[in-house]
């Protein structure tokens, strides 16, 4: 029985190892979890070694080769849910269920653990209950869980409102200000041409929106000129920088859009596939999504001939991520697209030559696609009109934190922090942090910095931390986010964040010394400069910046002495004695001091 059901799943994903990850997601959603007994029969059947399926259960979050439970809970301990509840929550729902945090119940009802952002800090604190975001949880909201999951309730049956969120839109620009026609962009890049199409691409000035800024025309043209018996589009959904939830707004707002933008740069690049790469935290999106496409495969915008043009093919399928921040870095993201760990690849080669199974592959985020649809049908100027001269057009900001209207802001390039604070309602500011941990932490001294690629570039997060939060804390955070995310490939990140992790929680504890914060810039300089990729490079610099601008917080918790130990040698030694019985003279320190 059971290895029918491997096969059958296995069949439905066409026996292909590429799609691993979504077999694993299958199999998993089917048995609970991914036994001994399911690998090895879904490498036998996928012709793959044992070794490279553990590998891969052990690289993402959201597999699993124990039993979880029937319910279970993953609450977010992004620094904005932290802050506003996060351990309220989990006290509740630990008092409630009679279990401790990452365990699970003796019965296997229900197990409770963390996960990091969901992509809802602007309604945090939320969790995932079998993978569906709950946003906005409080006491009462706990207790209305807890009888659910006590009664055996399935989630299907549960209210609807449990699973209500916003999408918090506050500020309309060029890309929010109106979805276009299906359809309409796909018409006019036909009517322009590849080559003129392009040409009003470049016009525009339209770069990356992920945070690197490279301009899209030189992806989409490179990526063109390469020969090759096929080329891909990928669409990076995998929205995994804490403070960042615009793509599941525009994904939830302007798919179409987003889908449009995808098959105009399949047209140009003589693409036939295309990907959407969505992040595991966003499962609930998933079946919104695939109607869309299966509405545009009916009305001829995706599939063959599209728009009734001969030769015009091209089609989306989505893959699931399954829970691994460093999916977000493009290369990374095509090892797991490939149904592999997710490990940056070494560049060169660069995806627009050597990208999905070694095709020419553009990879753009979910904003870019749906400003590119947009300019292709409004034009370059429509977009350019505003920003600065080395940013053209706007930038969407996923604004959370200390503020009164969280959400999601369009700026024009050039927007100052000051003002977006002003709009954002924040008052008594004390810092914030442009670009995610990996990002600029900007304290309120340079507020007048702006939110452009010559200055403040941006993938979209912004979190606003008032004078009540310690910049400490919140460097402490990102520590421990970037040492549970790293990948492990690299010495540096893999050990480096360890280290600056375990270095700040000392300081922390009032056991620090001017020796630790001496340790923690070396460790920063190290992890800086000789990671393998672009989260091992960024991953200190929340520690940089607060050890630069608040060192009084870091001072306030740092000894006189130039050294204090990590450990309180005596207590360990105690519990030593315990373990081992022993009350012998050997067993204690004060011979060692006469």
């Amino acid at each position: 029985m059971m290895e029918t059901k491997i096969s059958t799943i296995i069949d439905e994903h066409a026996a292909d190892p590429a799609r691993l990850i979504d077999i694993l997601q299958a199999l998993q959603n089917h048995f609970g979890f991914l036994s001994t007994d399911t690998v090895e029969q879904t490498a036998h059947l996928l012709n793959i070694p044992r070794s490279q399926i553990h590998s891969v259960i052990e690289f993402y979050s959201f597999l699993h080769s124990e039993p979880v439970g029937t319910y279970r809970i993953l609450l977010s301990d992004c620094i904005i849910d932290t802050l506003h509840g996060f351990q309220t929550v989990m006290d509740a729902f630990c008092q409630k269920l009679d279990i401790q945090p990452e365990t699970i119940r003796s019965d296997g009802k229900v197990s409770i653990a963390t996960t990091s952002c969901t992509g809802f800090c602007d309604q945090g604190p939320a969790a995932l209950i079998n993978g569906i975001a709950v946003v906005a949880l409080d006491t009462d909201r706990v207790e209305r869980i807890v009888n659910l999951i006590e009664q055996g309730e399935s989630i299907s049956e549960w209210p609807a409102d449990l699973f209500h969120s916003e999408d918090n839109i506050q500020q309309r620009g060029f890309l929010l200000q109106q979805g276009i026609e299906a359809g309409s962009a796909i018409k006019t890049l036909l009517d322009r041409g590849i080559e003129n199409s392009l040409i009003e691409l470049e016009q525009s000035g339209l770069r990356g929106c992920g945070g690197a800024g490279f301009p899209t025309v030189n992806k989409w043209r490179f990526c063109r000129q390469i020969e090759a018996d096929a080329h891909y589009v990928v669409c990076n959904a995998d929205e995994g920088e804490p403070g960042t939830f615009k793509d599941r707004v525009l994904l939830n707002n302007y798919a179409d859009q987003v889908i449009e933008g995808m098959t105009l740069c399949g047209r140009i690049i003589g693409a036939s596939q295309g990907f959407i790469y969505l992040r595991g935290e966003y499962l609930f999106l998933r079946q919104k999504l695939q109607q869309i496409i299966d509405q545009r495969r009916q009305i001829h915008l995706l599939g063959q001939a599209i728009a009734g043009v001969e030769g015009f093919d091209f089609d989306i399928e989505i893959r699931m991520g399954a829970g691994a921040y460093i999916c977000g870095e493009e290369s990374a993201l095509l090892e797991s697209l490939e149904g592999k760990r997710g490990v940056p690849r070494i560049r060169p080669p660069f995806p627009v030559t050597h990208g999905y199974l070694d095709k020419p592959t553009v990879i753009n985020n979910v904003e870019t696609f749906a400003a590119a649809a947009k300019i292709a049908l409004a034009g370059a100027s429509s977009y350019n009109q505003v920003g600065t001269e080395d940013s053209p057009g706007s930038r969407l900001l996923s604004i959370s934190g200390d503020c009164a209207r969280p959400g999601i802001y369009e700026y024009p390039f050039g927007t100052t922090i000051k003002q977006i604070l002003i709009d954002c309602g924040a008052s008594h500011t004390r810092c914030v942090q442009v670009g995610g941990p990996s990002g600029v932490l900007v304290p309120n001294t340079d507020f007048q910095r702006q939110i452009s690629f010559e200055d403040l570039p941006t993938g979209g997060s912004f979190m606003i931390f008032d004078e009540s939060r310690d910049p400490l804390a919140i460097a402490t955070n990102f520590a421990h986010f970037f040492a549970h995310e790293s990948c492990g490939f690299c010495t540096p990140c893999r050990v480096g964040t360890t280290l600056v992790k375990n270095t700040l929680d000392k300081v922390v504890k009032g056991l620090g010394s001017e020796n630790d914060l001496a340790e923690l810039k070396k460790l920063s300089h190290l992890v800086q400069h000789y990671s393998h990729c672009g989260l091992g490079q960024t991953a200190t610099n929340p520690v940089m910046d607060s050890l630069t601008h608040f060192p009084e917080h870091y001072q306030a918790k740092v000894k006189d002495q130039p050294f204090t130990p990590a450990i309180d040698l005596e207590q360990a030694l105690q519990q030593a004695r315990v373990l081992t019985g022993r009350t012998d003279a050997d067993a204690h320190l004060e011979q060692f001091n006469e």
